[in-house]
């Protein structure tokens, strides 16, 4: 199993750890949890396609069964260090070998745009489903947040602040410095960019119903005199995309 996330495990660790990052801890943990209602699932149940250093299992209830996969052994040796749970090293974009297909949460936080073929890791979580079962994926926004592809700009006449997208149908390959401004220790890890279409498509085909949507902002606020125009572009253009399915 190769992945380029495995070069830049200990980094990502180090960064994100078992709290998460500032938009896990402000924004993506808190609106997910509240979303799982897990107090008000009977027999639930959490498997973490693309856990990562385990962000998800530090953040559920005690005694929550909860099985996390990652492609990366580096990774998963950091969630295993970070949180006290299962964990398994395989590509979520070949058979799993789970013998259980009754998970009641089955999610993906911020893993699926790190895949070539994500839609072959949606449909093995969809096959470990419980009948009931809820689907959770979790996206940079596919619509702003396209790497190389989207950036702010300023509009210096009417003050305000916005948001440029040069390309966004077109399915890319986008190579990621994970150490800018580092060149001699430079590692690349590479994002896959599908537009918002593809995944609604993905989940159709599954015989998935797409029952919820939201798209979560930044809680940061600014200062200064540009503190108004950047605040308003803030709360105008998501971060991130959650999109909730079940079975038709």
């Amino acid at each position: 199993m190769e992945t380029s996330w495995e070069q830049v495990a200990s980094w990502y660790d180090r960064i994100v750890g078992s709290a998460g990052h500032y938009f896990h801890e402000t924004v993506i943990i808190p609106n997910l949890l509240k979303l799982f209602a897990l107090d008000k699932t009977p027999k639930a149940k959490v498997l973490d396609l693309g856990c990562g250093s385990g962000v998800l299992l530090s953040n559920l209830p005690k005694n929550t069964p909860y099985l996390g996969i990652d492609i990366s052994p580096e990774m998963v040796r950091h969630a295993k260090k970070n949180s006290k749970g299962s964990f398994l090293v395989q590509d979520l974009t070949e058979p799993l070998s789970l013998p259980d297909t009754d998970y009641t949460h089955v999610v993906s936080i911020l893993a699926l745009q790190n895949m070539e073929h994500p839609e072959v890791a949606i449909a093995n979580g969809v096959k470990h489903l419980a009948k009931d079962g809820t689907l959770f994926l979790i996206l940079n926004h596919p619509y702003f947040r396209i790497p190389r592809q989207s950036s702010w700009g300023v509009d210096q006449d009417r003050k305000i602040q916005y948001r440029r997208i040069d390309r966004y149908l077109s399915p890319l390959a986008i190579p990621i410095d994970m150490h800018p401004g580092k060149e001699a220790n430079q590692k690349t890890t590479l994002s896959y960019h599908f537009p918002l279409s593809y995944y609604i498509n993905t989940l159709g085909t599954l015989g998935m119903g797409i029952t919820h949507m939201e798209e979560w902002t930044s809680k940061k606020v600014s200062t200064g005199k540009f503190a108004k125009m950047e605040d308003r572009a803030r709360s105008e253009f998501p971060l991130f995309l959650l999109l909730m399915a079940k079975r038709f």
